[in-house]
């Protein structure tokens, strides 16, 4: 190995601990100490951008928070059947994410292709609203049911979700830069993208909040003018993104990036014992200098740090498949519940929403720029630590609250008899069969969840931005995205015993998995704080 690839990796440590040390400000009389690091403001093209979020969650969860009842009640599907279906939906919403990704660094930018995934999106919605229709049921219910959910919406919400969050966090200055009115003050690019993720995040539950508010008390009048309202929003935010376009920075597409990145990884395996001892195995794909690989060496630098984020998302399907809990099987309990007339169980989780709504802006405004002052660091995997455990917690609660479900009256665990094993008559109407325990027991789940989302989900898109190679962040953001995919694969699993009387142990044995899965993550990536 040459002298000067050695020296490239001695760089590569280097430049690592600088990122680290206080920044300085040097002006022409005098360098001045910038220790204190603030988020700038949110540009005009990323508040479009965050609006058109708005948008599409809300046409996103107004149509699929319907879902459950829908199948239960319109297609007359079981309850293990229905969750299947919603499961497999979301799993294709976000495996989609990486071919979302791949078009967008190799043909066409994110601007084009959020557009082009979106007009197929809204195609899915009106097959939606239409095989909605009373009269289709028999004939074009289920079947463009599926149609929409799994060939059109699955992959427009994926075209989007793999580049939205990065197209708006980009709209960021790349550079730290000094404060223009308060002297020793530097505008921080990685807290202000923290800002940028935490209020996209906001976005996307507020857009929730209110299809969740909208459309379940419209579905009371008709299915398909509930669906259609989804349709109706999703347009508007089609429009208000598109006027945005001479605002936008649009990174040009790179060409095969994908390709050049495995191309690089299998040189860097095959070339393993000549990279320098002790560094690790990705930097055998250095180069000569020589222009003879189509890669140079920061590139495969960065491609290192990439790699090390990347095993982060490992645990992300796990936590997932919990949260995906409130889109069916929380449904599934509350239906079963007393409730008033005029709440709908898909409507609790508006408070869900509702949680991340009011906290995001309290933690950005007064925790966390608190602890900054205090000097302490709550860096991105202590806030994933934070939220894994919440959410564990969060499933132990739904555990127990499940089994008092089930000791309840008249209909107790649902199988046709009761404790004593006497038999007892169930309703075929599932809407009727409803035990004594109210649905307002469910709040703290989807609390704890909301405030889990916070800390986990945000936090991940956060780390999934900031820890990606420049050439590689939609595609490292899709594979974060993509977590939430394996999610749902774990989720449709577990719908073969997601029927009565069986809910307790499925609840339990989340809540133990990502016990589990939250000490091995802690165990394993605590002490990337230190260097991110």
């Amino acid at each position: 190995m040459s002298k000067t690839e050695i020296s490239d990796q001695k760089v590569f440590a280097e430049d690592n601990a600088m990122e680290l040390q206080p920044m300085k400000e040097v002006t022409e009389d005098h360098v001045i100490d910038t220790n204190v690091q603030v988020p700038g403001p949110i540009p005009f093209a990323a508040w479009l951008i965050i609006v058109t979020e708005l948008c599409e969650r809300f046409s996103f969860y107004g149509a699929s928070m319907l879902f459950q009842r829908y199948m239960l009640t319109h297609l007359l599907q079981t309850k293990g059947n229905a969750t299947a279906i919603s499961r497999g939906f979301s799993f294709f919403s976000y495996i989609t994410t990486i071919f979302g990704a791949i078009v967008a660094d190799k043909w066409l930018g994110k601007f084009k292709t959020i557009l082009i995934f979106a007009i197929l999106y809204t195609a899915g919605l009106v097959l939606l609203t239409i095989s909605s229709i009373d009269s289709l049921r028999d004939t074009l219910g289920l079947p463009g049911f599926l149609v929409a959910l799994y060939c059109m919406i699955s992959w427009g919400t994926g075209g989007i979700k793999s580049n939205v969050s990065t197209f708006a966090a980009e709209q960021i200055p790349a550079e730290d830069y000094p404060h223009p009115t308060k002297p020793g003050v530097t505008i921080n690019h990685a807290i202000t993208v923290e800002r940028v993720f935490r209020y996209f995040y906001m976005a996307i539950n507020i857009g929730g909040m209110l299809g969740q508010a909208i459309t379940p008390a419209v579905s009371e009048k008709a299915w398909d003018l509930a669906f259609m309202i989804p349709a109706i929003v999703f347009v508007v935010g089609i429009i208000i993104f598109a006027l945005g376009r001479p605002k936008y920075y649009d990174r040009p597409p790179k060409g095969n990036i994908l390709g050049q990145t495995f191309r690089c990884l299998i040189y860097a395996f095959r070339n393993r014992k000549n990279r320098v001892p002790g560094t690790h195995w990705i930097q055998g794909a250095y180069s000569a200098h020589d222009g003879s690989l189509e890669w140079d060496n920061k590139f495969v630098n960065d491609l290192e740090k990439t790699f090390h984020a990347c095993k982060v998302f490992l645990v992300y399907p796990v936590y997932w498949a919990l949260y995906n809990n409130m889109n069916d099987n929380f449904v599934n309990m509350a239906i079963n519940m007393t409730h008033p007339n005029w709440l709908k169980p898909e409507q609790l989780s508006f408070v869900n929403s509702a949680v991340i709504v009011i906290f995001i802006p309290i933690l950005d405004i007064i925790v966390f720029p608190l602890l900054r002052k205090a000097g302490f660091k709550l860096g991105p995997i202590n806030r994933i630590i934070i939220g894994f455990s919440i959410v564990t917690f969060c499933f132990v609660y739904v555990t127990v609250l499940q089994h008092f479900l089930y000791r309840s009256g008249p209909y107790y665990n649902f199988s046709g008899f009761d404790p004593e094993g006497n038999r007892i008559s169930i309703p075929t109407d599932i809407t009727e069969v409803i035990n004594n325990i109210t649905i307002w027991t469910q709040l703290p789940a989807y609390i704890l969840i909301g405030i889990s989302e916070i800390f986990a989900s945000a936090t991940g898109l956060e780390f999934a931005f900031r820890s990606a190679a420049p050439e590689l962040k939609s595609v490292v953001m899709s594979l974060f995205l993509a977590t939430n995919a394996f999610g749902s694969l774990i989720g449709m699993i577990l719908a073969i015993w997601s029927n009565d009387p069986n809910f307790v142990y499925v609840y339990a044995a989340q809540a133990v998995a990502m016990f589990i899965m939250t000490i091995l993550f802690a165990w394993k990536f605590a002490h990337l704080d230190n260097i991110i």
